[in-house]
């Protein structure tokens, strides 16, 4: 288990929490005073009423949640979102409604969910080629449908 400090930014905040035990995800909710209407292709930026700190060698992901995704055409647009170590800001979720209808959000409604997820820092090395590969640089399809 990995430490995640986490700050309410108002006392009526739900904390996030994982909602089975092989769950990967953990749920947040938003944190809204009134019901926020998302109309088609529209997206709106969706307070969760939590700020974190999380250990220097992880990040959190935003991701859908796939229910909102697969009944609603909810998303979120930036998916993955990245929430780094050292941001202490209250976060925020960028949802996209991709369905043909307006959806509602209501406060404490799940409409989102974050993962902890370590981070491996690369460092380049720049050089003239590339070793060969079977592919090489044909991309965007090239390795079937």
């Amino acid at each position: 288990m990995v430490k995640i400090l986490i700050k309410k930014i108002n006392k009526n905040t739900s904390l996030p929490e994982y909602k089975t035990k092989g769950s990967s995800g953990m749920d947040l909710l938003a944190n809204i005073d009134k019901p926020i209407k998302l109309a088609s292709g529209e997206t709106k930026l969706i307070s969760t009423g939590i700020a974190v700190a999380i250990p220097k060698e992880f990040e959190i992901q935003i991701r859908p949640r796939s229910g909102l995704a697969a009944k609603s055409g909810i998303s979120v647009l930036n998916t993955p979102g990245t929430i780094d170590s050292d941001y202490r800001g209250e976060i925020k979720v960028i949802l996209i409604n991709l369905s043909k209808k307006s959806f509602i959000i209501n406060k404490n409604d799940r409409i989102a969910q974050m993962v902890l997820c370590p981070i491996i820092k690369g460092v380049f090395e720049e050089v003239e080629e590339l070793p060969k590969t079977v592919r090489g640089n044909r991309g965007f399809g090239s390795t079937g449908s």
